[in-house]
């Protein structure tokens, strides 16, 4: 509804609008510079007009609504006015009596709770301190002539219960004291408690001395009782102390008294007695102490266990090294010479003339003197008897301490200083030079009955290597093996990349230097001695299988599911089973990375030297052997063919089938038969590896020369030639593909659509030269000739020039 504001509003805008359309129109006439211009200003004003006229009439008409709607706002004036005095004296009357009776009442209610509390607390305290005289009574009788240790123990605990403020305040020193007991009850009960203490002390020293567990176990479980849990600990820890002390003691002075010592794993069994028997102490007494003292307690004695711990195993690891001259082996091992794979790195000595006398400087400095005095000072067998002794060790250490971290929800535990240092220390130094153990290059022999001779059987099985990679590799393993049954990270963080650099140094080397000194088949010599293609072929033998022996023990630990068919041999640890083994931490990744580089960098050491002794076999050995081939299979081969060339060809190739040499053409059955006597001695001897890697090799070296011959043919063929050229270079390409290599056809690509477009029709040419075939054919054919080669390749055929 409008009011009389809203209509003086209306009337004040559109004055205002009147204003503003004079001032606006005065603008528009004085801008005006002709008639049309002055009308139509006048046209609009008088429309502004008219609207204006219409919206005041409309408010003019609305007046009465107004005058209405006012007169009905009056009325209800009046109406909430006596409502409102009606209120007004129902609340002065009625509620503000009913208000102050509401606060009489909390206000008593509240004083009721408060003295019903303060009566609650006083009956609380008179309550406590009659619990309290009963307990100092108690305690006092207990402790009299029926000398009833329980239940002097129960009271002081009832007492121990009772607040401070209540046992040291006035009341309770007013109430509790008596005739016979006068001093204060806080004073008692501490006197109390003191005394119980030291007899509980005595009676536990005394029941521990003489071994009686129940006893033990008795006075064990008072000592919380009477609020001294701390030497409860305490003395059952040196108690603890005392048993662990005195069976390491037993267990140790049984070997030594006689020849047990010196025979097996004597020290290491009886490291594993002593974890093994604090290990008990923990499962045992673990739940005794968390009953009587508190969850977590049990560290508290274990606190004392481990330092006890800590001198036996010292005692132990001090003994062992004394009694297998540790010391004197470690400085033995650091001074080994390795003579044999220092001589390896020397040129070879000339042959003396002549028999020199006994202990001259030339016999004394001979290599095999050298060698069999070192061999006398490092006992091989003896070290690793040894290592597995020490790796027994390390082992058990981490199992104990694996054992005390997931009891004891800890992230690690390092106990026994002394182990620790000891054989974890010497384990580092020991073992990277047992596995140097140049015995097996010494003692290395291959395959006797090997022959380049195809018509001789071969006695041995493949793969056809040298005894050193079987020794090498086990002595691998076993390193490997025993540095992850340590369950140390720091020892395989040593151990592995010293694996990695021996067979680097040494086992890679060895076989190097061999390949570069002993075998190496000379292009120079023709026809060169057997002995040494032989030699050669197994020392690149040794390698190809040395890197599957070391992919298979790292992929044996390292793999979350072991390949289905490995051996036992190189399945030890499973991967599931090395994260037991190193729970804590990255521990177990690091242990992976550390295996998988010492696997790829072996592996790529070892695939380099591969590589390069398959070029030189194929460039002194099959290189020399292929071009002669090559050339004696096209010889006297014209491929400028007419229709009775053609029909005397087909005659010959009668004639070869009635010779035995086979129907599908005289370069096939010759280039067959010299395929075979340079593959086949070869292939029988390499590893199936590495003859791929031979034939991959020879594949693009024959693919080259193939191009090259039909290039050569340019100008001498014409169309049956073409034809015949492309069944040979075919028949070739089928005698290398046979047994399933159909992947070495990708080499002879180029040779096979050099020939293809020599025998297109003249209107599969011009299909295949237009733009939409440049590159690929209808049917996927993918061109790797280019255009200016394809042109080339067809006017290789001397009637298309």
């Amino acid at each position: 509804m409008l009011g009389s504001n809203d209509i003086d509003k209306g009337a004040l805008s559109l004055e205002l609008q009147s204003e503003a359309g004079e001032q606006a129109a005065g603008l528009q006439f004085d801008g005006a510079v002709s008639s049309a211009e002055i009308q139509a200003t006048m046209a609009k004003l008088w429309q502004e007009e008219a609207e204006t006229t219409v919206r005041l009439d409309a408010l003019v008409a609305s007046q009465h609504v107004l005058k209405h709607d006012l007169s009905r706002l009056d009325i209800l004036r009046a109406k909430l006015g006596s409502q409102a005095v009606s209120t007004r004296s129902i609340s002065k009357t009625s509620l503000a009596q009913a208000a102050a009776t509401a606060k009489r009442l909390s206000i008593a209610v509240s004083q009721l709770d408060l003295e019903q509390a303060r009566v609650k607390d006083t009956l609380d305290v008179v309550e406590q301190v009659s619990e309290l005289k009963t307990c100092m009574l108690g305690v006092l009788g207990s402790m009299g002539a029926a000398q009833d240790w329980e239940a002097a123990a129960g009271y002081l605990h009832r007492a121990s219960r009772i607040p401070l403020h209540v046992v040291n305040g006035s009341f309770a020193e007013e109430i509790v004291p008596t005739a016979e007991v006068p001093d204060p009850p806080n004073i008692t009960l501490a006197q109390a408690a003191e005394s119980l203490c030291g007899l509980f002390l005595r009676e536990f020293e005394h029941a521990a001395k003489e071994n009686n567990g129940p006893r033990v176990t008795r006075f064990f479980k008072l000592f919380p009782l009477i609020g001294k849990p701390d030497v409860g600990l305490d003395v059952y820890g040196r108690y603890a102390c005392q048993g662990v002390a005195a069976r390491a003691r037993s267990n140790l002075n049984a070997g030594t008294a006689g020849s047990q010592s010196t025979e097996g794993f004597f020290y290491a069994n009886a490291l594993t007695k002593l974890f093994e028997h604090v290990a008990q102490i923990v499962e045992h007494h673990g739940g005794l102490v968390a009953r009587h003292y508190g969850e977590g307690r049990m560290v508290r004695i274990l606190e004392r266990l481990q330092m006890e711990v800590d001198v036996q195993g010292g005692i132990i690891i001090d003994t062992w090294s004394d009694e297998r001259s540790l010391d004197r082996k470690l400085t033995d091992i650091k001074s080994y010479a390795f003579t044999f794979l220092v001589q390896s790195f020397l040129p070879a000595a000339p042959a003396p003339t002549g028999t020199p006398r006994a202990g001259s400087p030339m016999r004394r400095d001979a290599p095999g003197e050298n060698m069999t005095q070192s061999e006398q000072s490092v006992d091989t067998k003896m070290h690793d008897a040894l290592l597995s002794e020490m790796t027994v060790m390390i082992a058990r250490w981490s199992l104990y301490c694996r054992f005390m971290a997931l009891k004891f929800k800890v992230r690690h535990w390092f106990p026994v200083k002394a182990v620790k240092t000891n054989v974890t220390i010497q384990g580092r130094a020991i073992e990277p030079r047992v596995g140097r153990r140049e015995r097996a290059f010494q003692l290395d022999e291959q395959p006797s009955d090997l022959s380049l001779d195809s018509s001789r059987s071969l006695s041995s099985n493949p793969p056809y290597i040298s005894s050193a990679v079987d020794d090498v590799m086990y002595i691998v393993n076993q390193v490997v093996e025993k540095s992850l049954a340590t369950s140390q990270r720091i020892v395989i963080s040593r151990v592995v990349p010293s694996v990695a650099r021996v067979l680097d140094s040494d086992f890679i080397g060895m076989i190097q230097r061999k390949m570069r000194d002993e075998s190496y088949p000379k292009a120079a010599v023709q026809d060169a001695p057997q002995a040494t293609i032989i030699t050669f072929l197994v020392l690149i033998n040794n390698l190809d299988v040395a890197i599957d022996y070391v992919r298979r023990i790292v992929q044996s630990r390292v793999e979350i599911h072991p390949r289905i068919g490995a051996t036992h041999e190189h399945a030890g640890v499973s991967s599931k089973s090395l994260d037991s083994l190193l729970p804590f931490g990255n521990d177990a990744s690091h242990a992976r990375s550390a295996l998988k580089s010492l696997q790829q960098s072996f592996e790529a050491r070892a695939s380099e030297l591969i590589s390069d002794g398959i070029y030189v076999v194929f460039k002194n050995v099959v290189k020399p052997r292929l071009r002669p081939l090559l050339s004696h299979v096209f010889r006297d081969i014209d491929y400028q063919m007419h229709d009775p060339d053609l029909e005397g060809a087909n005659r010959s190739i009668d004639n070869d089938e009635e010779n035995g040499e086979g129907a599908e053409g005289a370069v096939q059955y010759h280039f067959q038969q010299g395929w075979e006597d340079l593959n086949e001695p070869i292939k029988r001897i390499l590893t199936n590896h590495n003859f791929e890697r031979l034939q991959s090799t020879t594949m693009s070296y024959l693919a080259e020369v193939l191009e090259k011959r039909i290039w050569s043919y340019f100008g001498r063929i014409n169309d049956l030639g073409a034809v015949r050229l492309e069944r040979d270079i075919a028949s070739l390409v089928n005698v290398i593909v046979r047994g399933g290599r159909y992947g070495l056809r990708d080499a002879f690509v180029r040779c096979t659509q050099i020939c293809l477009v020599m025998n297109m029709e003249e209107d599969e040419w011009a299909e295949s030269q237009s733009p939409a075939s440049a590159a690929i054919e209808d049917d996927g054919l993918e061109w790797k000739l280019d255009h200016e080669e394809r042109t080339r390749a067809r006017a290789i055929v001397h009637s298309r020039r």
